[in-house]
């Protein structure tokens, strides 16, 4: 009984993938063909989850593909359209607060960008606020947070990581003068102050 079921999954799984393919390029990317549309779409860098359902929802709308279907199954012709619908999502009802690049410098229309080309742009704005010699521009420039958070005890890098007591300072400060200063003991451990 068991066997006979487990036939009949695999035949009617060898029935659905008959005309997929494992590997579908999308948008300059491999994504495995057994996905469905939305998660296919959401491995594609610039399309994050939240934007997968809204373009899997308008691709159901606009072209009458089904979201759940496998994105290996779809013909040539309709993997175009679905690469249409991720590098146009405005003029497919997607609202302008979901794409990526909002009143774009150069057009200064709402413009979506994917894959190479959001790396790209990327690179672009980091640039142009390097030269611009920009607050975001100097922080960037000298390898620091951007976007305000604490540097103070997070993100420390490099062999000279943590604070030296004050009795090492005076100990390797007399053993810079050349002195002979008797080595101050260490230091007792102070309680960390509670936290307010």
């Amino acid at each position: 009984m068991a066997e006979q079921k487990q036939s009949q999954k695999r035949d009617d799984k060898e029935k659905g993938e008959k005309g997929a393919s494992s590997i579908v390029r999308l948008a300059g990317r491999d994504v495995n063909g057994a996905l469905s549309i939305q998660r296919a779409l959401s491995q594609i860098k610039g399309v994050g989850m939240n934007l997968s359902n809204s373009l899997s929802c308008a691709i159901e709308t606009k072209l009458n593909i089904p979201r759940n279907t496998n994105i290996g199954s779809l013909s040539e012709e309709q993997i175009v359209a679905v690469e249409g619908v991720i590098k146009d999502p405005l003029s497919y009802g997607i609202p302008n607060f979901m794409v990526n690049h909002r009143k774009y410098f150069e057009s200064g229309k709402d413009t979506h960008f994917v894959s190479n080309d959001l790396l790209l742009i990327t690179r672009q704005d980091v640039n142009r606020a390097v030269a611009l010699r920009t607050w975001r521009g100097f922080r960037h420039q000298y390898g620091q947070r951007v976007r305000g958070q604490r540097t103070r005890s997070t993100g420390r890098t490099g062999a000279t990581v943590g604070v030296m007591k004050k009795a090492a300072k005076e100990q390797l400060a007399a053993a810079a003068k050349g002195g002979e200063a008797k080595p101050a003991a260490p230091a007792a451990a102070k309680p960390a102050p509670a936290p307010k």
